[in-house]
C-alpha cells in the first residue's frame, strides 16, 4: 500500500495534467457538431492505454462512435478483469451557468474539496473516473505488481444510450471474455465513507409531440376556439402523477420489486442528513412519492420526470401566438423487474389515450435499459470492499443508486459476468449539470484503491 501511495504522490502533478488535457477535448456524443472531437478523444484514450502498458490496443469501428479496446494478458490461466468506461460527455448547456468554460479545466478549492477539484465537463462522468483505471494499470506495470490479466473497453456513446455497445459485445464475446467487470461511473457517500453501488435503476426515455392547428395562430383571433398544444401537453403531463406523486400509467407498478422492511432498514444505516441535502440544493422541503423517504425515492422506487419541454415563442419580448406543436422529453427510471420496453409501450398507450379531440400525439422512444442488482457475497464485491477498507480505513457500505447504466444488465446477459461498481465521485460533483467537477482527493484515491481490487480479487479467486 505504501508503494502505491508513494507512486501517486510522486506522479500526481502529471496525473492531473494528463487528465486536464483529456478534458479539454469536447467529446459531446449527442451533438454531431462535436463528432471530430469524439473521434479525437478515442485516439487520445488509445494512446494513454498504450503508454500505461497495454500490450495490444485498437480502435474498433462500430455503427456509431468507436470503442477503444486494450489488453494486457500476462498468463491465460489467471483471472481476467474487464474495465469498462466511456470517453464521451454530456452537452455543456446551459453555458451561461458555468463559472468557468466547460472545456477549459480549472482547479478550484471548495468546502467539500479543500484539496481542490477539477471543474470541467466530463471530469467526474466519466473521463476522470475512467482515467483512474489507466493510471492504476500504469502503476501495476511499472511496479511489476499486476496480478492478473486486464482488458479495457472504453466507449463513446454512453451519454446517448450506448447505441453501438450491444452490437459490439455480441460480436466480440471471446475477445471480451472475463471473470469480473469493473466500472467506475458511480459515486460514494463521502470522502470519509466509501460505498459500493449494488443496484441501478433501468431507464425508458421518450420524446412526445402534440400537434394542433396546421400553423401557429394569432392568440387573439383563435384563442379559446382551438386546442392549444402547449396547454394540452401541460395537462397531459400533470396527469401522469396523482396527489401522492404516484405514477398513473396503468400497469406501471405491476412488476416493481418491493423491498422488505428489513432491507429498507439496512439501507437506512447509510449516513444521510436531510437538512444538509436540502441546504445543498437550496430547497425548503423535499418532494416525492408518499410512503417513502428521500433515499428510497431516488433509488428503489421508479420515477417519471420531464427533462425538457418546449413550443411556441420563447424569444425576447412578446409574441401572441398559439403554437402548432408542443414537445417534451420524458425519462422514466425503473427498478429491477421492470422491463424498459414494456414500460415504453405502456407509456405510449396511456399518453396517447390522454389526448383530447383537436390534437394528435406522437411518442418517439429514444433509448432505455434494464435495472440491475449485484450480490454482496460475490468475490468481486468482497475484493472491492477490502480495497476500500484498506485505503479509507473503514468498510464500504452497499448502496443502491438512482442512476442508470443499462450496459450492466447487457454485460450479464451477453458475457455472463458480474459487474462491480467502484465509484469515487460525490453527489455534489454536479454531473450532467453546469460546473461539473471531480475532487483531486477522489481522483488520486481511486488510483490508490484500484490496484488493491486486483490484488484481493486474485487472492480470493484461488
Amino acid at each position: 500500500m505504501e508503494n502505491i501511495k508513494a507512486y501517486v504522490q510522486e506522479h500526481k502533478d502529471r496525473f492531473i495534467n494528463e487528465l486536464i488535457e483529456l478534458l479539454k477535448i469536447p467529446s459531446v456524443s449527442a451533438d454531431t457538431a462535436y463528432s471530430h472531437d469524439v473521434f479525437e478523444t478515442a485516439d487520445a484514450v488509445k494512446a494513454s492505454l498504450e503508454k500505461a502498458g497495454c500490450d495490444f490496443v485498437e480502435i474498433c469501428d462500430t455503427p456509431g462512435y468507436p470503442i477503444v479496446y486494450g489488453e494486457k494478458i500476462i498468463d491465460p490461466t489467471l483471472p481476467t478483469v474487464l474495465v469498462y468506461g466511456h470517453y464521451d460527455v454530456q452537452p455543456p448547456d446551459p453555458i451561461e451557468l458555468w463559472t468557468s468554460p466547460p472545456f477549459e479545466p480549472v482547479i478550484k478549492k471548495t468546502e467539500i474539496h479543500p484539496d481542490g477539484a477539477i471543474f470541467a465537463r466530463g471530469s467526474c462522468d466519466d473521463k476522470g473516473q475512467m482515467y483512474m483505471h489507466v493510471k492504476a494499470l500504469e502503476y501495476m506495470v511499472q511496479s511489476n505488481t499486476l496480478p492478473c490479466n486486464v482488458k479495457f473497453m472504453i466507449e463513446g456513446e454512453e451519454e446517448i444510450g450506448s447505441k453501438s455497445l450491444s452490437w459490439f459485445v455480441e460480436r466480440n464475446q471471446e475477445k471480451l471474455k472475463n471473470d469480473v467487470i469493473l466500472i467506475s461511473d458511480t459515486g460514494m457517500i463521502s470522502n470519509q465513507q466509501p460505498s459500493i453501488t449494488t443496484g441501478l435503476r433501468g431507464l425508458s426515455y421518450v420524446e412526445v409531440e402534440v400537434t394542433g392547428p396546421n400553423r401557429d395562430l394569432h392568440s387573439g383571433l383563435y384563442g379559446g376556439a382551438v386546442a392549444n398544444p402547449i396547454n394540452v401537453l401541460s395537462k397531459m403531463i400533470a396527469s401522469l402523477h396523482d396527489e401522492n406523486n404516484h405514477i398513473t400509467i396503468p400497469g406501471f407498478y405491476d412488476n416493481v420489486a418491493e423491498l422488505s422492511l428489513e432491507e429498507r432498514a439496512e439501507m437506512a444505516k447509510a449516513p444521510f442528513s436531510l437538512e444538509n441535502y436540502k441546504k445543498a440544493l437550496d430547497l425548503n422541503d423535499v418532494y416525492g412519492e408518499k410512503g417513502y423517504v428521500t433515499n428510497e425515492r431516488n433509488s428503489i422506487r421508479p420515477t417519471l420526470d420531464v427533462n425538457g419541454i418546449w413550443g411556441g415563442y420563447t424569444g425576447e419580448g412578446a409574441k401572441t401566438v398559439i403554437a402548432s406543436k408542443a414537445f417534451a422529453k420524458i425519462s422514466m427510471r425503473l427498478v429491477p423487474n421492470q422491463d424498459w420496453e414494456q414500460i415504453t409501450e405502456l407509456f405510449t398507450k396511456h399518453f396517447t389515450s390522454l389526448a383530447p379531440a383537436g390534437v394528435s400525439v406522437k411518442v418517439k422512444p429514444h433509448h432505455g435499459g434494464q435495472g440491475y442488482v449485484t450480490p454482496i457475497d460475490s468475490i468481486g464485491y468482497k475484493a472491492a470492499n477490502m480495497a476500500y477498507t484498506e485505503t479509507f480505513g473503514v468498510p464500504a457500505i452497499p448502496v443502491r443508486s438512482g442512476g442508470s447504466i443499462p450496459i450492466v444488465a447487457l454485460f450479464e446477459k451477453e458475457l455472463k459476468s458480474k459487474t462491480i461498481l467502484m465509484g469515487f465521485g460525490l453527489d455534489s460533483d454536479a454531473i450532467h449539470s453546469p460546473n461539473e467537477h471531480f475532487g483531486i482527493f477522489n481522483y488520486l484515491k481511486g488510483i490508490e484503491t484500484i490496484p488493491l481490487f486486483y490484488k484481493y480479487f486474485v487472492e480470493l479467486s484461488k
